[in-house]
């Protein structure tokens, strides 16, 4: 094997307008993109570190270059898996084997996994937290037939009413990002079914969430925050009815196509999610969302603008990486 060179760097990429959720507002998106060249193939891929989780952009992009003898001596993914811990650092060094390999081999990604070619999905598209006149507009005025909404603070019934009220006859998923209560939870669920609501996600703190194992449940709840690796799993049964897959969380690929797997298994249903990015971000997650009954793959969509090789957006529509974007 020739040798490997490593190479890390930071990205902005400005927010169309302002990007809100239950715990702040963003006018930028910030990620780190790991390059790995070996020969003349370059693997590439990015990730968007959390402070959610604990993570930095600093922290996260020196947990990168910290690989980058191990990367040289030949680790491959599966020691990686064992390398480095879940989270974002680790996602974007699995994402750029994948391709590195891909592009070594000739391949696309898909072919190294064993898959069929992705087909193009349809995706939902974020409403900002907001006011429930300004949410209501944006929901209007976007034309998408799939939204996710975003909630998680006071007057969230008021905000439902209106976003119901403009968009009657569209799918509505609801991402609480942690911003319900045990308290208000069995209202809001209420609420929620009123509004003949598809899927509410994380309404709970995961610290909270054994709540939900003693509410009513009319609508199918989705563990994020709650679920990150197969470890994570475990807490889940009698909490969740789905779970959403992202690979800043899972750790890469790799981890994500065993953590489907092993969920699958348990009966869980997979939602295929993604943080704030661009389309270098969303590429790998494509091959997770051909498995998932829900797709949240509208990062880019949220960019004033995104990478002149990115995803082709056609209305609600996403189609698959081209080579020269990924894998």
């Amino acid at each position: 094997m020739a040798s490997r060179e490593l190479t890390v760097r930071t990205e902005r990429w400005p927010i169309a307008g302002t990007f809100t959720i239950s715990r702040g507002s963003r006018t930028e998106a910030v990620v780190v993109v790991c390059e790995i060249r070996e020969g003349a193939a370059i693997g590439r891929a990015e990730c968007v570190p959390y402070p959610r989780y604990g993570e930095s952009v600093d922290g996260v992009a020196a947990d990168i270059e910290a690989m980058v003898d191990a990367l040289d001596d030949g680790l491959d993914r599966q020691g990686l898996l064992t390398a480095m811990k879940p989270g974002a650092a680790r996602n974007a060094v699995d994402c750029a084997l994948w391709d590195l390999e891909a592009k070594l081999a000739g391949k696309r990604a898909w072919d190294l996994a064993g898959l069929p070619a992705p087909k193009p999905l349809t995706t939902v598209y974020t409403i900002s937290l907001s006011s429930p006149e300004e949410m209501a507009e944006q929901a209007a005025r976007c034309g998408r037939p799939h939204l996710k909404i975003k909630l998680g603070g006071e007057g969230d019934a008021d905000r439902l009413a209106a976003i119901r009220a403009a968009v009657p006859e569209a799918t509505l998923v609801i991402d609480a990002n942690e911003g319900w209560t045990p308290a208000n939870l069995a209202a809001n669920l209420a609420v929620c079914e009123r509004f003949r609501i598809a899927l509410v996600e994380q309404p709970l703190p995961a610290s909270d969430d054994e709540a939900l194992r003693h509410v009513r449940r009319p609508i199918p709840i989705c563990a994020d925050e709650s679920v990150h690796d197969r470890p994570s799993l475990a807490k889940l049964a009698g909490k969740y009815d789905a779970i959403n897959v992202k690979l800043d969380k899972t750790g890469g690929l790799t981890e994500a196509f065993l953590l489907v797997a092993e969920a699958e298994k348990l009966g869980l249903k997979i939602m295929t999610g993604c943080m704030l990015g661009t389309s270098l971000s969303m590429a790998p997650a494509t091959l997770i969302a051909q498995r998932s009954f829900l797709v949240d793959l509208d990062g880019p969509l949220l960019l004033r603008e995104d990478r002149p090789e990115g995803l082709r957006y056609e209305g609600a529509t996403v189609y698959p990486p081209t080579p020269s974007l990924w894998g």
